[in-house]
């Protein structure tokens, strides 16, 4: 059985399991450590995240999308993408945007709000601080203050875009909640990536938090609902069909990605190119400051545009208006020519993995 090494407060942990829940993969949890977090984890997979996972043969994993497409490639059936390749690739889309452009309102929620980050404190300095000789009162203290610095303060989150920062997962739930209440998932019957990516922040940061557990409860419960849907789907009870085509009211979602998280994603990598270790971008009219530039979003940057151009001719016929009328087919090719450079992308889930963020201070 293969074991999975993360905190059952985690974001990315969180996702993996709803994967792993789904296709019905027998694995073991096992809480990690702090040991483990700072020396076992970087040692097997080059990288201090999680989750990390350790298969039966010895070898060691990390970074959710490769490792959801690699168990896919053991474990076909049922597929999680849609055998429609607009489809299929829209899912990549909107995995790639709750994982990157939704952690900064997930971690600021989690962490700017005092009834959320004294909870969270406790739950993960008592997880991973069992090892660290010293009072309770002051592993909570430390582990609050370096979260809410490193993914808070350092990643944009300011007085000036605070607002703006809520404002996208209010969005979200808006958008969200119309969709549900409409059929189960986000395609149709069953859950496809994009399900599995949004249970990322919406699992184990928005719906279990305090504060915007309290905003979901209270006015999108049809989003709650679908939380806890994805949770205990299993693919040999939940099964259905998918809608035909690009649904009318996913296209909100569509356009807030495109004005969001592609942009993001390409200021990004301008700073990248320049060698700018920080930078500032404009979204949605809003100005963000002093953002650590990362190497992984560019390697996110190329992954979507590499699969954007796998697309056959006939499909991307069919997907470029949509595409278009979104905002959504600019952004995603304007800096095609700006290279990661990640010299293990072709080896990911295994090898020595890219962290999102190079600097993390203790």
């Amino acid at each position: 059985m293969l074991k999975v090494y993360g905190l059952k407060v985690s974001y990315f942990t969180g996702k993996l399991e709803a994967y792993l829940r789904y296709k019905e993969i027998p694995y073991e949890f096992c809480p990690m450590t702090g040991r483990e977090f700072m020396r076992t984890i970087p040692e097997k997979t080059g990288a201090m995240q999680m989750p990390a996972v350790e298969l039966p043969d010895g070898r060691w994993m990390t970074d959710t999308s490769p490792m959801i497409d690699w168990f896919e490639a053991q474990h076909p059936n049922p597929p999680i993408l849609p055998d429609d390749p607009a489809q299929a690739f829209l899912c990549r889309l909107i995995e790639d945007y709750a994982d990157e452009w939704l952690w900064r309102p997930a971690m600021h929620y989690r962490w700017s709000y005092p009834l959320s980050s004294k909870l969270l404190a406790r739950q993960i300095s008592d997880a991973m601080g069992r090892e660290i000789n010293a009072p309770g009162f002051l592993k909570r203290r430390r582990t609050e203050k370096r979260q809410k610095h490193n993914f808070v303060d350092r990643d944009g989150v300011t007085p000036e875009t605070r607002t703006h920062v809520e404002g996208s997962y209010l969005k979200l739930l808006d958008m969200l909640e119309a969709i549900f209440q409409v059929r189960p998932f986000l395609l149709g019957e069953r859950p496809t990536l994009a399900d599995i990516g949004l249970m990322g922040p919406l699992f184990r940061h928005f719906a279990m938090d305090p504060v915007p557990g309290i905003l979901m409860r209270e006015n999108a419960s049809g989003v709650m609902a679908w939380v806890y849907r994805v949770w205990n789907a299993r693919a040999s009870r939940t099964g259905g069909d998918l809608v035909s085509g690009i649904p009318d009211d996913l296209l909100p979602l569509l356009r807030e990605l495109a004005q969001t998280h592609l942009e993001a994603l390409n200021a990004n990598a301008l700073a990248w190119q320049a060698g700018d270790a920080r930078h500032g971008m404009t979204i949605q009219g809003t100005a963000y400051r002093d953002i650590q530039t990362s190497q992984y979003r560019v390697w996110c940057l190329e992954k979507l545009q590499a699969h954007y151009h796998a697309l056959d001719e006939a499909t991307r016929t069919g997907l470029d208006p949509v595409l278009q009328s979104t905002g959504i087919l600019d952004p995603l090719l304007r800096h095609s020519e700006v290279e990661s450079k990640y010299a293990n992308a072709e080896s990911a889930p295994f090898g020595k993995s890219l962290p999102v963020f190079a600097e993390i201070r203790n």
